[in-house]
């Protein structure tokens, strides 16, 4: 099975959670497992979290961007903003970076991305923006577990 779906929102937080559920409905083409939808729901929160948060720096006038794609058992989802972008994205994947010391954000974005799907990609520019292309395969055992 193949299909695509995209959407753009406006970068304020309200939008994470519509976010999630617009990949979370679509994911159910594949009949994911609670584990396996909770992992994507997770993942998805992190991510448009990062673009509005850090891309954006909270400007609720930008614009999100997600698409989704189904290929087969995997499920793709890709999250990408037009804002700061990072210098450096191996610094900004390591746990607990982050670039807002002393606020709420704990540096683990990337981490729980990492954890909870079975593929991620991080591509990032400065000044033009942030990519990020993560796949959850459905219905398929781990290799960790």
């Amino acid at each position: 099975m193949q299909n695509h779906m995209e959407v753009t929102f406006d970068s304020i937080s309200q939008n994470e959670s519509f976010a999630r559920a617009v990949a979370a409905a679509f994911a159910m083409q594949l009949n994911p497992t609670l584990a396996e939808m909770s992992d994507i729901r997770t993942a998805v929160s992190e991510a448009v979290t990062n673009a509005i948060v850090h891309g954006y720096g909270n400007n609720g006038e930008k614009t999100v961007f997600m698409s989704c794609d189904i290929r087969g058992n995997d499920f793709e989802i890709t999250v990408q903003d037009e804002g700061k972008g990072m210098e450096n994205v191996s610094l900004a994947m390591q746990p607990f970076y982050t670039t807002m010391p002393g606020t709420e954000r704990s540096g683990m974005g990337f981490s729980v991305m990492e954890a909870f799907m079975d593929g991620l990609t991080v591509e990032s520019i400065p000044g033009k923006g942030t990519k990020v292309v993560m796949i959850k395969r459905i219905g398929s055992v781990r290799d960790d577990e």
